[in-house]
């Protein structure tokens, strides 16, 4: 069993349809809706987590692309500029899914992407604002 937490860029010519329900039906994949903006008749955004088999994952996928979707890993949505970034620790505090941690020998705030769900409170909460999101 594998879980990926990955990013559906939806045009707006598939917004209506139900992709989301196939993946689980045609493809025996479970999902957690981690984030989501749709609008119909305009472009759609859904950060999801998914979760089977890995040849069914690889199906799901196949399947939403030659749909028309888009599909970036969430990890490529999220980024901290380092030029900015001054260790501070205030995305420590404030992260729920504790996808930034202290690294104790150098004092430096490491940002685990991998465990980001991509809620947003370390972009409000960014003092020097490194935080970046490009959706």
């Amino acid at each position: 069993m594998i879980s990926r937490k990955i990013v559906l860029h939806f045009p707006r010519r598939l917004v209506d349809r139900p992709l989301v329900y196939h993946l689980i039906k045609d493809y025996n994949l479970e999902f957690n809706i981690l984030k989501a903006q749709v609008t119909p008749a305009e472009e759609g955004l859904m950060v999801l987590e998914l979760k089977g088999k890995q040849e069914d994952y690889d199906k799901g996928i196949k399947y939403l692309t030659e749909a028309g979707v888009i599909i970036d890993a969430l990890s490529q949505n999220v980024s901290r500029n380092e030029q900015r970034c001054t260790h501070c620790g205030a995305c420590i505090t404030i992260c729920p899914t504790g996808a930034f941690e202290l690294d104790f020998v150098t004092r430096k705030t490491k940002f685990l992407d991998k465990k980001c769900i991509v809620c947003g409170l370390c972009i409000k909460g960014c003092p020097p604002r490194a935080m970046e999101l490009h959706f």
